[in-house]
């Protein structure tokens, strides 16, 4: 399934937060923060303002960014779990 996010929308796939302390103690699923890094997959067109002109969005498929903590709705596309969310809501691009 193919999914292209509407006007200044992304689809960010997380990435899985640590499993191991740094000393390795395993940190159980109900214990675990939720991700707040993931990777575009896809890209929308823009956010249209008042007069229709059309602001591109700074994000391209592949970036790594960060994000709220409670951002976004999240969707499943082929089993895996995905976020669709607002560019604005993306706090940085890490290189």
């Amino acid at each position: 399934m193919k999914v292209r996010p509407l006007q200044d929308r992304v689809v960010i796939k997380p990435l899985n937060s640590e499993t191991k302390t740094a000393g390795g103690i395993i940190i159980p699923d109900n214990a675990q923060e939720k991700p707040v890094e993931g990777e575009v997959i896809g890209v929308g067109n823009g956010r249209v303002l008042k007069d229709g002109s059309v602001v591109k969005p700074e994000l391209k498929v592949g970036d790594r960014v960060l994000y709220s903590k409670y951002a976004g709705n999240e969707i499943k596309i082929n089993g895996v779990d995905h976020l669709i969310m607002r560019e604005e809501d993306i706090l940085a691009i890490v290189d």
